[in-house]
């Protein structure tokens, strides 16, 4: 049975709505303001947008950051498959766990606390601050992410299909890559773009291990807002709004498309 949203409930999701997407709203609509300041308009530009794609060195910088996305995510997807298995299909119930509890550690901790301690790291072995040591430590705070995104769908996968296909003549591989994978592709891919958004989005992580002549969007958007207010910084945030809103589209219709049957994933 359907139940009807109550008046007081739609006012209340409607103020809670209004207070997460008004600022952004006001960001993109001033990122237009030919005026060059946040409060007063006085006609429509594309100046701004047009000198942020000037810029070659920020330009850079976003093509450092998806990059340094991209990658982390990749890895830390292929690595958080590995580890979601083996705590799925541990055998003492101490160890598994204990590996939760060590996967959720990177989750609850704080971002300052996960930073400090990587520059700690990255100072004692020697590691050069820049491209390495940030993507090391966002595939770091990832993988926890993509273990989480696809240990529930391990957890409600039926032991009976890998029994079934091991007494088919199934070899281990085959039941791994024929049967389980397939199952657990939507957290598969909802693991990899949970990884993207975080990566794309850290900024106090990365913030302690950058180095001189390495940045990314996130602290670079940081330097520029403390330099004053520039409505670059608001086309620059406007484009990043555009673009995890087509990451959340496209993961919607890879999710609704590898839920329908016959399609890989999962099947009513």
């Amino acid at each position: 049975m359907n139940k009807k949203i109550s008046p007081f409930a739609s006012i209340y999701l409607a103020i809670v709505f209004l207070i997460l997407y008004a600022p952004i709203f006001f960001l993109v609509f001033y990122s237009f303001n030919k005026g060059g300041n946040m409060h007063d308009f006085k006609g429509f530009t594309l100046d701004w947008y047009k000198e942020l794609f000037s810029d070659t060195r920020l330009l850079i910088i976003v093509l450092n950051t998806l990059i340094i996305a991209l990658l982390s995510a990749a890895i830390s997807t292929v690595i958080g498959i590995l580890g979601a298995l083996a705590i799925r299909y541990v055998r003492r119930q101490q160890t598994k766990n204990a590996l939760l509890s060590l996967n959720n550690v990177l989750i609850v901790s704080p971002d300052v606390i996960i930073g400090a301690s990587f520059l700690i790291l990255f100072t004692m072995v020697g590691l050069k601050l820049g491209f390495t040591s940030v993507l090391i430590s966002h595939i770091a705070f990832c993988i926890p992410i993509v273990v989480i995104m696809i240990l529930p769908k391990l957890q409600e996968m039926s032991p009976s299909l890998i029994d079934a296909a091991r007494d088919l003549g199934a070899s281990r591989m085959d039941v791994l890559t024929k049967v389980i994978l397939p199952y657990i592709t939507p957290g598969i891919f909802a693991g990899f773009f949970m990884a993207l958004t975080y990566s794309l989005d850290d900024f106090a992580v990365t913030f302690f291990v950058t180095g001189n002549g390495f940045s990314t969007l996130s602290v670079e958007i940081y330097s520029l807002a403390r330099r004053g207010v520039s409505l670059n910084i608001n086309a620059l945030s406007s484009l990043l709004f555009v673009f995890t809103i087509i990451l959340v589209i496209g993961y919607y219709f890879i999710a609704q498309h590898n839920g329908k049957p016959g399609k890989m994933g999962v099947r009513k």
